[in-house]
Order: structure tokens, then sequence, then C-alpha cells
């Protein structure tokens, strides 16, 4: 095997590891539930475990590359707040109310809000594939919502914990868009890690503000899956998946990726006994389907960042 294609075979296992890890982290929210913790409780103690390895993260990737300025310091914050504080938020929030299968698809169409927000703000045109590739992902998140209904799920609790994800997934669009030009001066990781350092101080102060510390008292379960999802389903996977990235490229990184959501279906299967249907299969098929499109020629930001 010649060295570019032991660099692209090691790209592309890194990848399909991160976008695995990635993929247990709603399973592992599910879990947590199951123990009475509240979601700025679980939360604040994900956050918690992972700001030190984020530290860690940020001094290993800020070696080099271009200089922070004032400027970017404050939009680095601010993306943080919107994208993994008030992102993750709205995530953790949906997903008391909806499967983990159905709760990852719906973040998933992130890229397909890249897409909408840029056509509506940027004035970026959406082309004839872009359309089939929106047709394909909302028309498969119908089927996965049939899914959920026909296993008789409450509707009420369906329509709120499905607008509370993809309240979430809006976040994310947004942060991918405005830190576009950020992620390609800083590079994924140094970006990744100096906009998730603000982001967990801002749930820790939330937390503290709103609960205090006499609530982290939760069963020693919690605590262990918090660790777990910090470690393996939160930093780990992104230092995978942005080291894919470098090593294969965007548009096969973005392809590679979408074996998480499938994943997540799997992994709902296993621990928290979730059915899967032909229609939900189906339905993932499309959402994936829809996002392959997409990835083939990344959009702006999209190009350049990670799966949270």
């Amino acid at each position: 095997m010649t060295a570019d294609r032991r660099n692209a075979a090691i790209g592309v296992a890194l990848t399909i590891i991160g976008a695995i890890a990635f993929s247990a982290k709603t399973v592992i929210i599910k879990l947590a539930y199951q123990y009475d913790v509240d979601v700025l409780t679980l939360l604040a103690l994900r956050m918690m475990f992972a700001l030190p390895l984020f530290l860690i993260m940020a001094w290993w990737a800020g070696g080099g590359g271009a200089p922070v300025s004032r400027r970017d310091a404050y939009t680095l914050v601010g993306l943080g707040f919107i994208g993994y504080y008030l992102g993750s938020y709205l995530d953790f929030a949906g997903l008391q109310y909806i499967s983990a299968g159905l709760g990852r698809l719906i973040l998933y169409l992130y890229p397909t809000l890249v897409l909408i927000l840029s056509a509506v703000f940027l004035k970026q045109p959406i082309s004839a594939r872009h359309l089939v590739s929106l047709a394909l992902s909302y028309g498969g998140i119908a089927l996965a919502l049939q899914h959920e209904i026909a296993i008789g799920e409450d509707m009420s609790r369906m329509a709120l914990g499905s607008l509370l994800v993809f309240g979430g997934a809006v976040c994310y669009a947004v942060y991918l868009i405005t830190g576009g030009g950020l992620v390609q001066r800083l590079g994924s990781m140094r970006f990744t890690a100096y906009a998730s350092i603000p982001a967990s101080l801002f749930v820790i102060a939330h937390f503290m503000v709103m609960r205090g510390p006499a609530r982290l008292a939760v069963a020693h379960e919690v605590y262990f899956l918090a660790l777990i999802m910090a470690v393996f389903s939160t930093v780990l996977p992104l230092w995978l998946l942005a080291e894919g990235l470098k090593r294969i490229g965007a548009n096969q990184s973005s392809l590679v990726a979408c074996i998480g959501p499938l994943a997540t279906i799997v992994f709902a299967a296993m621990f928290l006994g979730e059915p899967i249907t032909s229609i939900q299969l189906a339905g993932a098929l499309l959402v994936l389907a829809g996002i392959m499109i997409i990835s083939l020629k990344p959009r702006g930001a999209a190009a350049d960042s990670v799966v949270k």
C-alpha cells in the first residue's frame, strides 16, 4: 500500500469511528434521563467533564496558524453561545420527548438548513440538485415521523421534541455559516476548541445560577454516562473527525460520516429497545441520500466542519 492510500485509509477509519462515537451521544442522553436528571444538570455535567479536554485541545491545536484578533475572540464567544450552548440545550431538551433515532435524523438536517439560510441571507442560488436534496431529506423526516406515530408516540410530545431538536439544528447551521471564515483561517480543530470553551462556561454558569451546586447530587450512573459522553461522544470524535477531514478532504469525510444516524438507530435498538421498522429505515435512507447530494459539493462553512 502506498503512503497516499495508507493515509486515505486511516482518514476513512478515523472518520467512521468519529461519526459512530458522535452518534452514541443521543443514546447516552436518553439513558441518563432514565435516572431522573434534568436537562440543564446533564448538560452541565457533560461540559464540566469536557472543559479540561477542550483546554488541552486548544493548547494542542493553538501552536501555530493565524493569530486570533479581539474581533475573532468576540465572534468565537458568540458562536460558542449559539452553536454549542443554545443548540446543545435545545437538542438535549427535545430528546426528552422523542426517540433517539428521530432526534439524530432531525439534527442531521443541518446541511440542508445551511443551504436554505445561505440562499435567504447570502443570496446564494439553489440549484435543481439542491431542490432534490431538500425533497429527499424532508420526505425522509416525514417518514420517520410516521414511524413514531405508528408505534404509538404521543403527537403533542413528538411535535414539541421535534421542534426543539430542529431548533438545535438551526442553531448549528447558523454557527457554521457565521463561522465559515474563521474555520478556514484557524482550522477546524482549533476553531472548535476555541468556540467550545466559552460554550462550556456559559452552560456551567447557567447551571450554577439556576440550579446551584447542590443539584449535582445525582445518581452515580449519571456521572458515569456524562463522563462517557464528554470523552467518547464529544471531545474524542471532534479530534477524530478533524484528523479525518485533514487526511481525506471535506467531500469524502462528509459522505463517510453519513454512517452516524444509522449507527444511532442501531444503538437505540440495542440499548433503549427502540424498534426498527422498514418505514424508519426508509426515512433514514432518504435523509442520508439528501445529505449526500449536498455533501458531494460542500457549500461554504459546512465544507470544513464536523458534526457535533
